[in-house]
């Protein structure tokens, strides 16, 4: 017979995949719904085929590394998977009322090893390789979008632009027997080509989001003796994906206009590439790690790199009281002066039903590096240092504190 325990970790195991199944549908495909280039229904499906996709391939070898690795797959019992799992939901509450998107791979790694400590098998060998590679990975995507934003990103805003749709990019003609799908007709080749790579890329992220996240929701109760085999597992946590997709995930979706997404739709899309390329070679290497910490540190670097166009090295290495244009401490700017919009439109803009500002049809040139000022910068998609500590701070709190509070519970129920 199945054990009260056993419904119970499966109960909270749901919950877990559903929050995470809520949050991560909006990150995935808030610019494509955001744009109108497909419904939130669609977005809801798109995220589960392809969550399922990255959980049965590369995600497997993270639900291995933490339901066996990091501690003995024995350690496991009714009583430790309920235990780490309602760590892990713990941490999901706690992000969403500070509003930081705190890592639940770190808070569920935290929770295991609180564990380990307690029984005393935790595999400190891995765990020092977990960690390097949490310290790795936010300066490797921070490193790659500051590259981008000062050297690539100007050329790419010049030349690559999205439209805002006043009707959705895919319509269905009803007028016969059969409904007929057809494009917008007021989109051109450019719009095609580059509403594809908004949805392509929102189901590169949903891959990315499985295969990071499935191991959070189900991997206490898999392994030896768990009460789940890995398919049974995978199966569950996309499951409990799909709850949070077509429910919270609405919510999501319609307020895609607020913070961190104020940024332009490519700046969206390159972060998103970057953030979740990191964490799919990670999750293939069988190590769990946040793909919320890798696209935020990428969202921080592109905003730095783009701020900093406004000196050459050589200036920026040797800061002057003339040059005031740049905090080169922050990478923030501290001018008044006005700035002109980015040439494609924010997701807010968006969001709220704005027209971003008319650029000219001509493709202006990209001014050098210290040539100018920071004028075709929008100081909303720009990093704001108050909030990178607040959220450093976070990812940094909340897997201590789920090391510190899980420790004497289980030592306790141990």
């Amino acid at each position: 017979m199945v054990s009260l325990l056993t419904v119970a970790g499966i109960a909270v195991a749901v919950f877990v995949g559903f929050n995470i199944g809520g949050s991560s549908t909006g990150v995935a495909f808030g610019p494509a719904v955001g744009s109108r280039l497909v419904r939130k229904a669609t977005a809801g499906v798109l995220f589960v085929g392809f969550g399922f996709l990255g959980a049965w391939t590369v995600g497997r070898n993270v639900i291995a590394t933490m339901s066996s690795s990091i501690v003995p797959a024995a350690q496991f019992t009714p009583i430790a998977s309920v235990g780490v799992l309602f760590f892990t939901g713990a941490s999901l509450l706690i992000s969403n009322l500070y509003g930081v998107p705190a890592s639940t791979s770190m808070t569920a790694v935290g929770a295991i090893v609180g564990l380990g400590l307690a029984s005393g098998t935790l595999n400190q060998a891995l765990m020092f390789v977990i960690v390097s590679a949490w310290i790795v990975a936010p300066l490797v995507s921070l490193a790659i979008g500051l590259v981008v934003g000062r050297y690539l990103y100007p050329y790419l805003d010049r030349y690559v632009a999205f439209t805002k749709f006043d009707l959705h990019f895919v319509q269905i003609d009803r007028s016969g027997t059969i409904p007929r799908p057809y494009l917008n007709q007021n989109a051109s080749p450019q719009d095609v080509v580059g509403s594809l790579s908004v949805v392509l890329i929102g189901c590169y992220m949903a891959f990315s989001a499985g295969a990071s996240n499935a191991a959070n929701a189900v991997a206490p109760l898999v392994g030896e003796g768990g009460a789940l085999t890995v398919d049974q597992g995978v199966l569950l946590a996309v499951v409990a994906f799909g709850l949070g997709s077509f429910t919270i995930a609405r919510r999501t979706l319609e307020t895609v206009g607020d913070d961190i997404t104020e940024l332009p739709i490519l700046a969206s899309l390159i972060v998103s590439v970057v953030g979740g390329t990191v964490i799919t070679i990670l999750s293939y290497l069988g190590i769990p790690a946040s793909l919320a910490v890798s696209t935020t540190s990428a969202i921080i670097g592109l905003g730095w790199g783009r701020a900093s166009r406004a000196a050459t090295l050589s200036e920026l290495a040797t800061p002057t009281p003339e040059r005031s244009e740049l905090d080169v401490a922050t990478g923030a700017l501290v001018t008044s002066r006005a700035e002109e919009a980015p040439a494609s439109p924010t997701i807010g803009d968006i969001a709220r039903h704005e027209e971003p500002a008319e650029g000219s049809e001509a493709v202006p040139d990209v001014p050098d590096i210290g040539a100018e000022g920071p004028a075709d910068l929008d100081a909303r998609s720009l990093f704001d240092p108050a909030a990178a500590k607040r959220i450093v701070t976070m990812w940094v709190l909340t897997p201590s504190l789920a090391v510190a509070v899980s420790y004497p519970v289980f030592a306790v129920l141990l």
